[in-house]
């Protein structure tokens, strides 16, 4: 693949992905502004993430990094007649797995609370109200997962802007359900538990299009002797385990916050949330458009194809990773008075955030990196390593968070999971290195120094031109918008000048073949 065509892929699910993010915050504003970061938010936020949790177990985590491999070797390699009956056979076998662990989850729903969110025991308003919506939001891990296996066929096929576009229909029925379902509940947070039900239905739909369009809707059938199944089933069992680490490393700190005053979950949540948006705008999107490409070059034993493809991720990541962290950790109070300080999310509910979203964005880059070097190895169907560096990750993290979280509370376990995405990409990177998969160009030290130099300017910029928070706290939502608009823009103009001024032009992303 090009790399003109990786960057216009990357650029196409960086697109969709800013929609649905920009939408993520009208439904996180809205959210905040009805529901604020009390007893209601909390308990709606833990019953959310649980089945967010499993999906990205099971589906966009170790059933991807497994799935999509061997679908693209089936597409070197196998007949249109063989790929569609193994797109089949891994349908059914999905969907009866999903199945059962979905009716599991509602008669467990008691006993996942307890697991999950220990501190709601002492609180059993919040236990009780965290048990009913579970039993309303758990099916969406059902229709989500089999949203994920849809996208993951036709991402494979070189098509990313329908997968990436379905968060915005989840964006769009959580702001619906909170408008217009809400109001008429006796317990109106219960609204938002249908929203989310029923955007798993609606993603899933939106999807099926596609896959008639490539002739792959699938016909699902039982396949766990199928050759093809089989070998994704090996390839998921370490997987599984490396992104169940992951994702554990994330619950830990929904368990760790869950002991702490009301509202840290929420105050984390929200912090996260404006983390993710550079994240799952650039990050993700440039790990999910290399992941096949890198599959492909392998199976082709493309070698020098593929170390070019992660250099160009490796640029690529960087080139925004850390202007975007720079911007979080200054902008961290202004942002979140522009986006949430309204209805019942007040001043405190601000600063508490800021200080979690502070500690979230130092962390940005190492995220960003794990996306891309993951990529190397889950692309040559090695998943072990990857997962003994996560288990190192989550060692670290829960020491982390035991000696952060009493002198910093919440923001202690946001720098504990930033500090332990360094040592998982730290270990990342130097395995490939060592392996000769990873090669350190002779450009790359000259590119490093451009953007050191860029960086540098952007924050003297953003130190100079950003008010205290208490006057951002004062203005109005107008004048708020106004700042933040000049402020962003002046930072982006100044970051990219001084590139252009050392040399750095568009075609060095953009040209090329590998």
């Amino acid at each position: 693949m090009k790399s003109k065509t990786l960057f216009r892929s990357t650029s196409i699910f960086a697109s969709m992905t800013f929609i649905s993010r920009i939408l993520g915050f009208v439904r996180d504003m809205v959210i905040a502004y009805i529901f604020g970061a009390g007893i209601a938010a909390d308990a709606f936020l833990v019953a959310l993430k649980i089945p967010n949790f499993m999906r990205r177990l099971f589906a966009e985590g170790a059933f991807s990094q497994a799935f999509v491999p061997v679908l693209a070797e089936y597409k070197e390699q196998h007949t249109d007649k063989d790929i569609h009956e193994f797109v089949n056979r891994i349908a059914g076998s999905l969907a009866i797995a999903l199945l059962i662990v979905t009716v599991v989850a509602e008669i467990a729903a008691p006993a996942i609370i307890a697991v999950f969110a220990p501190g709601f025991l002492h609180s059993p308003e919040r236990f009780q109200l965290a048990v009913t919506m579970l039993h309303i939001t758990f099916p969406y891990l059902f229709f989500i997962s089999l949203v994920a296996f849809c996208g993951a066929i036709i991402n494979t096929h070189g098509s990313f802007g329908p997968p990436a576009f379905t968060p915005v229909l989840f964006n769009l029925s959580l702001i619906a359900a909170a408008l217009f379902i809400a109001p008429h509940m006796a317990q109106p947070i219960i609204g938002l538990a249908w929203g989310v039900f029923i955007a798993g239905i609606v993603q899933l739909l939106f999807l099926l299009p596609y896959l008639r369009r490539l002739r792959l809707v699938p016909i699902p059938k039982w396949g766990w002797h199928d050759p093809g199944v089989r070998r994704v089933l090996k390839l998921m069992l370490p997987a599984l385990f490396g992104v169940s680490v992951a994702q554990i490393n994330l619950m830990l700190d929904t368990i760790f916050a869950s002991f702490l005053a009301v509202g840290s979950v929420s105050w984390l949540y929200y912090s996260d949330r404006l983390m993710q948006f550079p994240l799952g705008m650039f990050g993700a999107a440039i790990g999910t458009v290399i992941l096949p490409s890198l599959s492909r070059k392998h199976a082709a034993k493309s070698d020098q194809a593929y170390s070019d493809t992660l250099d160009w991720a490796l640029r690529s990541v960087l080139l925004v990773g850390v202007p975007s962290a720079i911007g979080l950790l200054m902008l961290a109070g202004p942002l979140l008075a522009t986006l949430l300080h309204r209805g019942a999310f007040n001043t405190h509910d601000v600063y508490m955030a800021r200080e979690s979203l502070m500690a979230f964005s130092l962390g940005l880059p190492g995220f960003m990196l794990i996306k891309v070097f993951a990529s190397g190895f889950y692309s040559r169907q090695d998943i072990k390593t990857p997962v003994k560096i996560a288990v190192v990750a989550l060692v670290s993290n829960m020491i982390l968070n035991l000696a952060l979280i009493f002198p910093l509370a919440h923001a202690g376990i946001a720098l504990a999971t930033s500090i332990a995405g360094y040592i998982n990409t730290g270990l990342l990177a130097y395995v490939l290195y060592k392996r000769n998969i990873l090669q350190i160009q002779s450009h790359l030290r000259k590119y490093f120094l451009q953007l050191a130099s860029a960086n540098i300017a952007m924050g003297l910029l953003l130190w100079w031109a950003t008010a205290p928070l208490t006057e951002w706290l004062q203005w109005d939502l107008l004048n708020k918008c106004l700042h933040l608009f000049i402020i962003i823009a002046l930072a982006v103009v100044v970051y990219f000048i001084v590139l252009w001024g050392l040399g750095l032009r568009k075609r060095d992303f953009v040209k090329g073949s590998f």
